[in-house]
């Protein structure tokens, strides 16, 4: 064949292959999508918006990028298969055009005491490597630099079969040199047992000595085990025992006695105190219990390691004057500034490669972080950025990123960084999804998908489809707010008093001094890291009477809800008892009630082994959870299916008058609805809910709780623009009701609209924890002497 035959056959116009450019979505229906149908073009960046609870992670995460991860799966042997988690097909027709899905969500990363920022990246274990080569004196292997691994030695005899002879004993020794520390395990904090939380020492055990709960004079298993024991005397006052009785007291070996004919086995009450409580799930506790625990146990630095979780000999291994644990308590953008100054050719790889992971930090602005900060303590948005890190230097392409509110936690000043990342994903030939509510991302967008037009039912359709301007002109909920800026308040409010913070040193902080005003809204400002968190969470007195909503996530299976999350599932059952003469406990899922076959799940789980496990509404109830005799019972003329069906707006209405009125549920429906809840269903599992409506959850749980003062933590975190107004009239109804509220907040219109702020800063980490502005919003913007003032002043226009 000859050239110019080759070429003309590979030059007749576009080829076939170019021709699936789009993802095509036909009649998606997971959760409350209502057959969307929709196509999604490939290398470029798609934003979908919408308001909370309206179908943007049902599409996204839910359908499009778990349909790419299954069928990835379904590439591996049935073998391996059986190691991988079981993903399911999502409810949807046709899903054509699929790449290699790669999700960024807002999942925290492990709360395992080990895991740290370094391990969860590939930045320990380069270190070790690096230590384990250059560092002086010469330990061992990069494993007596991890935390995560002990010294282990053993020697013995062995049999070893060799062929035709005889069974052999041959004699072997192993050891292995690992680098945790003994006392803490690699924990770096050692727990200890608050003595004064378990007995009065000026009392004696017949006097009630004993603050255990349930630990009541008359229980032969606990009281009376010490009383009668023969090892202490239960007249004598705790504090005069001897030090023999003190040995015995709390930490006795365990030994059989007879108490009233009964045999028992005695044991100190450390010990026992450590089997009966700490040896349990703490979220599993009733409140009570769980309150007991954490009072009576505390958490201290590890005397040993001081904190650093490694042996002496690994802190004693430096590269000139720094050890790994010095490495890993270094900010990482000075980690990366040291790393940089080293100059070993026989390393230069691994040098080349560690400095690409810790610019990647610097450069996705974490550069304040350490290594060694605890995994479990980031925020969702610092996670999700973590979690960034791997994706950034990848050689991949053609590659679908998905991405849940990148800009989450993220001060106006970062969120550009933020679109920049997001855009160079994109320049290299991905796919970019992100969900997102922030104008400033959506302005970037090359595609917009609009998802509502309302929330939860009312929700799940597609109300727009392409570029940002027609967004702008199409009239949707999120096209109408797109442009919407608060003003500054023309009057503020007067303060009632203040909240005195004194010498705040905890994490950056430097010796801060600060008067919070009280009976005001009060915003307290800064870039992510500069030190907002540490000084109201960290730093408020104990006995200020705070209410604090931070970003924990709230926990809760699949059986959990909102009904039962907040305490409503009570007052209902009670009515329903009380209407029918019966006990509560029928109308519990998780109790007498359930439906046998289901046990109250109202589906069928069933596991397929290496393949996909499916669920399946259950048959007998059809997916209602109770018995049908149960469901014969009525309130109002609805059963208590019908009930937990009810959105939370329909429930503060059948609740609020006529024959069931229940004024115990009406007031926790009103908290629900006055926080934009109402959309939710009453029994919807919390695992279905999204980070913005498990966030005003938690905020409706705790605005019954009994405090003059709340101390909120980004509370517009996945808020829709046209749900944020709603949000600050919560706000202001709160300080109008005389309490003083506390926000931690990125977002201008909070800010805007707040009576007075305290901006920290200037910068992040060690270049923060200093306040740099105090005052009115109105004086911050005609200031400008701060980053939040200048973007403060162009929010507004001012």
């Amino acid at each position: 064949m000859s050239k110019a035959t080759t070429t003309d056959r590979r030059s007749p116009g576009p080829h076939l292959a170019d021709s699936h450019d789009v993802i095509r979505v036909h009649g998606a229906r997971e959760n409350n999508l209502k057959d969307v149908s929709i196509e999604i073009p490939k290398r470029r960046l798609t934003v979908f918006t919408g308001v909370s609870g309206s179908g943007k992670s049902s599409l996204v995460f839910d359908t499009i990028a778990a349909e790419s991860q299954r069928l990835i799966n379904e590439t591996y042997s049935a073998f391996l298969q059986g190691f991988m988690p079981n993903r399911a097909r999502p409810e949807v027709d046709v899903l054509d055009g699929l790449t290699t899905a790669i999700a960024v969500d807002q999942q925290r990363m492990g709360g395992d005491p080990r895991s740290t920022v370094g391990t969860a990246t590939d930045a320990n274990a380069m270190l070790r490597i690096l230590f384990s080569r250059l560092a002086e004196p010469h330990i061992g292997p990069p494993s007596a630099y991890s935390f995560n691994t002990a010294s282990v030695s053993a020697s013995g005899g062995i049999r070893v079969d060799r062929g035709a002879e005889k069974t052999k004993t041959v004699k072997a020794t192993f050891s292995r040199t690992g680098g945790m520390c003994t006392r803490c395990e690699g924990r770096g904090k050692v727990s200890d047992i608050d003595l004064t939380q378990l007995y009065d020492d000026s009392k004696s055990i017949a006097e009630g000595a004993f603050t255990i709960p349930g630990w009541k004079s008359d229980n032969v298993w606990t009281v009376g085990l010490y009383a009668q024991s023969g090892f202490l005397d239960p007249n004598k006052p705790i504090r005069r025992f001897t030090k023999k009785e003190m040995q015995d007291f709390l930490y006795g070996e365990p030994t059989k006695v007879k108490v009233n004919g009964v045999n028992l086995t005695y044991e100190g009450l450390i010990p026992k105190i450590q089997k009966s409580f700490l040896s349990k799930d703490k979220e599993a506790m009733q409140p009570h219990i769980r309150a007991f625990v954490e009072r009576a146990v505390t958490f201290t630095t590890c005397p040993e390691c001081d904190g650093t979780r490694l042996t002496e000999a690994a802190r004693s291994s430096r590269i000139g004057k720094v050890s790994i644990a010095d490495a890993c308590a270094m900010e990482i953008r000075d980690l990366a500034e040291w790393v940089r100054s080293l100059d070993e050719p026989s390393v230069a790889p691994l040098l080349t490669a560690l400095q690409g992971t810790l610019d990647s930090f610097v450069e996705i602005g974490l550069g304040y972080l350490s290594l060694d900060r605890p995994a479990g303590t980031l925020s969702g948005g610092e996670a999700q950025r973590v979690k960034m890190i791997r994706h950034l230097g990848s050689s991949l392409t053609d590659v679908t990123y998905v991405f849940d509110e990148p800009t989450i936690g993220l001060h106006p000043h970062d969120i550009q960084r933020m679109n920049d990342l997001l855009l160079r994903l994109r320049d290299k030939g991905n796919t970019v999804l992100v969900v997102e509510h922030k104008p400033e991302t959506i302005a970037i967008a090359d595609h917009v998908v609009d998802l509502g037009p309302g929330a939860g039912t009312a929700g799940g359709t597609v109300c727009f489809e392409g570029t940002v301007e027609g967004l702008r002109a199409a009239g949707t909920v999120t096209g109408r707010h797109l442009d919407d800026r608060a003003r500054l308040k023309e009057t503020v409010r007067e303060a009632t008093g203040a909240l005195e913070i004194r010498g705040a040193s905890a994490n950056n902080l430097r010796d801060v001094d600060v008067d919070i005003p009280l009976g005001v809204l009060t915003v307290v400002t800064g870039v992510a890291g500069s030190g907002k968190s540490s000084l109201l969470h960290g730093s408020i007195p104990s006995d200020a009477g705070v209410v604090s909503v931070d970003q924990s996530p709230i926990k809760g299976s699949r059986r959990s809800n909102p009904a039962t999350y907040t305490g409503l599932a009570d007052p209902i059952r009670k009515a329903f008892a009380k209407a029918n003469g019966v006990k509560p406990a029928l109308f519990s899922a998780n109790s007498e009630g359930a439906c046998p076959t289901c046990n109250g799940a109202g589906v069928i789980y069933v596991d397929l082994g290496m393949m996909a496990g499916v669920d399946t509404p259950c048959e007998d109830c059809e997916g209602k959870r109770f018995q049908a005799s149960v469901l014969e019972y009525r309130l109002g003329g609805r059963d208590i299916s019908e009930v937990l069906a009810m959105p939370v707006a329909e429930a503060e209405e059948f609740f609020g008058a006529g024959e069931a009125r229940t004024p115990a549920a009406h007031r926790i429906l009103e908290r629900l609805a006055d926080v934009g809840l109402g959309y939710l269903t009453l029994g919807q599992p919390l695992t279905t809910l999204s980070g913005g409506e498990r966030q005003r959850l938690k905020l409706a749980t705790h605005m019954a709780d009994k405090g003059g003062v709340y101390v909120l933590d980004e509370p517009t975190t996945g808020l829709h623009l046209a749900d944020v107004e709603q949000l600050l009239g919560l706000l202001d109804r709160l300080v109008d009701s005389g309490k003083s509220v506390i926000v931690i907040e990125h977002h201008q219109a909070v800010m805007a609209h707040a009576d007075w702020i305290i901006d920290l800063g200037p910068g992040a980490g060690h270049d923060g924890g200093r306040i740099v502005f105090e005052g009115t919003p109105a004086d911050l913007v005609a200031d400008r002497s701060t980053l939040t003032g200048e973007h403060l002043a162009a929010y507004v226009g001012a």
